[in-house]
């Protein structure tokens, strides 16, 4: 999770410089289309934008500048699939990622969106016509870099037991799983032990009872005991004295 955190922080450092130099990507923009002789239909896809920078560009500023823009559009759709990997997916994240990816779609029509406030860059064209035309892809990062703050601000807000790291683990059962392995392991050591344990002390009394009654039957066989365990002499039968 810090790691999407960490990657949105970068793209957003990147959208910053970029939105400082908005006007340079609407002449961008403005002098590819007029060598493309496309000066009719809006910008409308971010497939437009890269026919113009690789077949109607004329200079490296303006070079640089779509390239800056197909850069940021680039790393969000990356994001978005590391997005996936994260959670394990519901309605309402599902919802917002597959948003995400219609407006990062090559081909989708980005002529009718319209970032809101506080986000001002359709307030910063200079024109009707440049709203009419640029209004869709001067929006189209800002939404979704939102839409991204949006699953992650929903991502924090559930239970921790649904959160997913990139193998695919419980987040909460990795946590748990050194704090348990000392107990694991302490259960799994203490059985053979006490069995070894049980099983001398059983081997132990077995033998001493052998011993003692080995002791008993060599006894009788000597001699009787009297009350007071001394023995009285070897046993001869009556009738029969020396």
């Amino acid at each position: 999770m810090n790691e999407v955190k960490e990657a949105l922080r970068n793209i957003e450092q990147n959208y910053k410089l970029f939105l400082q130099q908005q006007f340079t990507f609407i002449g961008a923009l403005q002098h590819t289309r007029e060598n493309a002789h496309d000066m009719i239909r809006p910008v409308a896809s971010i497939s437009q934008v890269q026919s113009y920078r690789d077949h109607h560009c004329n200079n490296a500023t303006d070079r640089r500048i779509l390239n800056m823009f197909l850069n940021i559009c680039s790393d969000l759709s990356k994001l978005c699939h590391k997005l996936e990997t994260v959670h394990s997916g519901n309605n309402i994240t599902n919802g917002i990622l597959e948003r995400c990816k219609l407006l990062l779609s090559h081909s989708n029509d980005l002529s009718i969106i319209r970032a809101k406030y506080p986000h001002d860059v359709v307030n910063h064209l200079s024109c009707d016509e440049a709203k009419n035309h640029y209004g869709g892809v001067v929006s189209l990062i800002p939404i979704v870099l939102d839409c991204m703050k949006e699953w992650i601000t929903h991502l924090e807000k559930l239970p921790r037991h649904v959160l997913y790291n990139a193998s695919g683990g419980s987040a909460i059962s990795e946590k748990r799983a050194p704090q348990d392995a000392p107990a694991r392991a302490a259960i799994s050591q203490t059985p053979p032990s006490v069995h070894l344990e049980a099983q001398t002390s059983a081997s132990y009394k077995d033998n001493v009872q052998v011993q003692g009654s080995k002791h008993v039957r060599k006894k009788n066989l000597n001699g009787t005991e009297n009350h007071s365990g001394k023995l009285k002499g070897p046993w001869k039968p009556p009738g029969r004295h020396a």
